[in-house]
């Protein structure tokens, strides 16, 4: 009942996320469209490259769906484990994505700085309030999920900096507009751009971390050894390895040595329970005796002492 229960959750967890991505794309590709338009209707250049970097966000969700898609594809004789693995490689891709709009929010600051350009009126103050709007609850649909897959994080981090960005383009529209102080748009936007960096900073980070198969945030080696070997049966743990398949699945493999008497199966099975609820539900367990651990120890030259 139990399986049946999870099965049906995650059927509605992934119809969930499919169209939360159809949906956050519609609304931004809209909103790219109408932001060129009042872009070439009042000659403003900050809208026209606005819309380019909001049409850089649409790639990161498109590609954020992409992985969605390519992590649910069948295993075949040449790609055992199936796409999994595209999933990490296409979040460490929508990162790097962000930080370089980071750095052309930067850049675009600084020549600001440089050379003062005055906010082009009322259609631009309206135009980034919709952006507020529409990149606020496009970020709102992958709120719930975004500390489940570094993808879904990734597109949630896309569509909250853009609503910053929009955010900033408004306070600093109306700011000038009433004191006449054109200073602060390029000042609201190096503090945006401070806030992106921080919010992508553990994304870049994980990403890389996986993408490197390194062990995954949230699993420490030494504690799952512990509690492994605290397992009845089981004497001690070694050549643990512990990567991730996705951004959501982790794998481990380990040789296990089994106490006199011991009997595997059981062992075998309490330790799959231990790991399925450590987050780890693809375990290869190598189980041998004491014997087979000293002289696994001493033909790798790791034991000087051997039996």
């Amino acid at each position: 009942m139990t399986h049946d229960h999870n099965h049906h959750h995650h059927d509605h967890a992934i119809t969930s996320l499919n169209r939360a991505f159809i949906l956050g794309i519609a609304l931004n590709v809209g909103f790219v469209l109408v932001e060129f338009a009042v872009g070439i209707a009042y000659g403003s250049m900050g809208l026209l490259s606005d819309a380019g970097h909001n049409l850089s966000d649409v790639a990161g969700l498109l590609l954020a769906m992409l992985a969605f898609r390519l992590a649910r594809a069948h295993a075949t004789p040449r790609y055992t484990y199936g796409y999994k693995k595209s999933t990490v490689l296409i979040s460490l891709l929508n990162s790097v994505i962000l930080l370089v709009a980071v750095g052309v929010i930067v850049a675009e600051s600084i020549g600001r700085m440089v050379h003062p350009a005055p906010v082009a009126g009322d259609a631009i103050a309206w135009t980034a309030g919709v952006g507020v709007l529409i990149n606020g609850f496009t970020a709102w649909l992958f709120l719930k999920d975004k500390e489940r897959d570094l993808n879904v994080k990734g597109a949630y981090l896309h569509m909250a900096a853009d609503a910053l960005v929009s955010v900033g383009v408004l306070v600093s529209g109306l700011v000038i507009r009433w004191t006449g102080w054109t200073w602060i748009d390029p000042v609201v936007g190096l503090a945006v751009a401070g806030v992106i960096v921080a919010s992508v900073w553990s994304l870049t980070r994980d990403s890389l971390r996986l993408s490197l198969d390194g062990v995954p945030r949230g699993i420490r080696i030494d504690d799952l050894e512990r509690k492994m070997t605290a397992v009845e049966g089981v004497e001690a743990v070694h050549h643990i390895h512990v990567w991730a398949i996705s951004t959501t699945e982790n794998a481990l493999t380990a040789h296990v040595v089994l106490a006199q008497g011991a009997h595997p199966e059981p062992a075998k099975r309490r330790l799959k329970e231990l790991l399925a609820a450590a987050g780890i539900r693809h375990a290869t367990l190598e189980m041998e005796s004491a014997a087979e651990q000293c002289s696994d120890r001493c033909e790798s030259g790791s034991d000087e002492k051997c039996c």
